[in-house]
């Protein structure tokens, strides 16, 4: 990957599309914002993978991210508390528990920051029926 400077920040031309990144929202994305959503995003496609393969059958799937920043040391990030709210047919509490387990030992992103950055996770099913 290549990064070149911008006004305000940087760019990079990846296969999707341009990434502008800098610390002011008005020229790009926020560093801690990227970290969040890879986080975010690894976590919920690994989530996601593992009950397609356990054929559980899900409607929808939504993650919501809670960021602690600590403004004393650069604004590092503290902790990062993923909520995981699926949707579908016949779920039990148990059964997703067991798969965002199998999820967090093979998402990358976590597994990556986890000895430096505090990941907790927590999940709400809602059944729906047909």
């Amino acid at each position: 990957m290549d990064f070149y400077l911008k006004e305000g920040g940087m760019r990079t031309q990846l296969e999707y599309g341009v990434l502008d990144i800098s610390g002011n929202e008005e020229f790009g994305y926020r560093p801690f914002q990227l970290m969040v959503s890879s986080i975010a995003g690894c976590s919920a496609s690994v989530f996601r993978k593992v009950l397609e393969k356990k054929r559980l059958d899900i409607e929808d799937l939504k993650v919501s991210a809670e960021v602690e920043r600590n403004p004393e040391e650069a604004n590092k990030i503290e902790s990062i508390h993923l909520n995981f709210t699926v949707k579908g047919v016949q779920l039990s509490i148990d059964q997703m528990e067991k798969s965002l387990e199998i999820a967090r030992k093979n998402c990358s992103m976590v597994r990556t920051i986890e000895d430096t950055v505090k990941v907790t996770e927590t999940i709400e099913v809602i059944n729906i029926s047909r």
